[in-house]
């Protein structure tokens, strides 16, 4: 991972081409200069595309405008993130869970201890708790991988939408949630059950901008593999992504082992994700934008 992230570092994008922004000028006037109450502006008026200017920043030939734009990436993107109505923490109110009385609290199931208790009042000895039944209403616990496609389109607006995603992901599961990166391998930016924080995360999916191919199957592989690391009774699988697989298999087969697969495709790019959702009964969200994220994950867990 690390590598990987210091090898990205290295494609840089020049001031000519940063200046094909609306408001770039302002922003960065010269060389090393990033204005940021230029850029709070920007950010009240447009901030879809105040977002993706951003987001092409950290990525500027300039490095110390890159570090201020990092910096300030950390700081916008979370806030962003955290704009919104927070997700709920399960689906519905819970559900009765059964355990034997020797690894769980509860009111004891008299049905299911019947057995235990007729040989306990025979012999008047107490029932071992390993053969009492009790049960207690549980609240179900979700747990999260997004997946990002950090294939050569994501750039600009769809890299600064993969940004807040990613944040709202993590800032509404912070001890259930993983993030990986893909392109031809997959990149574990953020493993299930870290303590890495959105800002972190966030650092980390800016650097690994658009570069390479899409296996779709293999990142969906690995979505299986982190999620299969929580004991959470909900699993989601999230990808962002215009789920265009331009490597490796088909990745239809994988894509329907999961119970929960939903498809979080730009807007303006939904083919090859509708078709995978109609193939698979995946949940299909097109994405507009960066402001989008709250309320697309929000959707993504109702």
């Amino acid at each position: 991972m690390a590598e990987a992230v210091a090898n990205a570092a290295r494609r840089t994008t020049s001031r000519s081409e940063l200046a094909q922004h609306q408001g770039f000028a302002e922003v960065s006037p010269e060389l090393g200069v990033l204005d940021d109450e230029a850029f709070d502006r920007l950010l009240a008026e447009d901030p879809n595309h105040a977002m993706a200017l951003l987001a092409d920043l950290v990525g500027a030939t300039d490095p110390t405008l890159r570090r201020l734009a990092a910096r300030l990436a950390g700081r916008v993107t979370t806030d962003l993130a955290r704009s919104g109505p927070a997700p709920r923490t399960g689906r519905g109110v819970g559900r009765l869970a059964r355990r034997r009385a020797s690894v769980a609290e509860g009111d004891l199931d008299l049905d299911a201890s019947m057995d235990a208790i007729l040989t306990s009042r025979v012999t008047g000895a107490a029932a071992p708790p390993d053969e009492l039944t009790v049960a207690a209403w549980e609240r179900p616990g979700t747990a999260l991988c997004l997946v990002v496609d950090r294939s050569g389109s994501m750039l600009g607006s769809r890299l600064a939408t993969a940004a807040v995603i990613a944040s709202t992901v993590v800032l509404s599961r912070p001890t259930d949630a993983s993030v990986l990166a893909i392109a031809r391998e997959a990149l574990v930016v953020r493993p299930q059950g870290s303590s890495r924080s959105a800002e972190q995360v966030v650092d980390d999916l800016l650097v690994l901008r658009g570069h390479g191919v899409t296996d779709l199957s293999l990142a969906l592989d690995a979505a299986a593999h982190q999620l299969a690391r929580s004991d959470a009774r909900r699993k989601v699988c999230l990808v962002l992504s215009d789920c265009r697989s331009t490597a490796g298999p088909d990745p239809t087969a994988t894509a329907r082992l999961f119970e929960e697969l939903v498809l979080l495709p730009p807007k303006d790019d939904v083919a090859d994700a509708t078709a995978l959702a109609e193939a698979t009964g995946a949940l299909l969200i097109p994405v507009a934008g960066p402001t989008d994220a709250p309320a697309v994950i929000r959707a993504a867990l109702a």
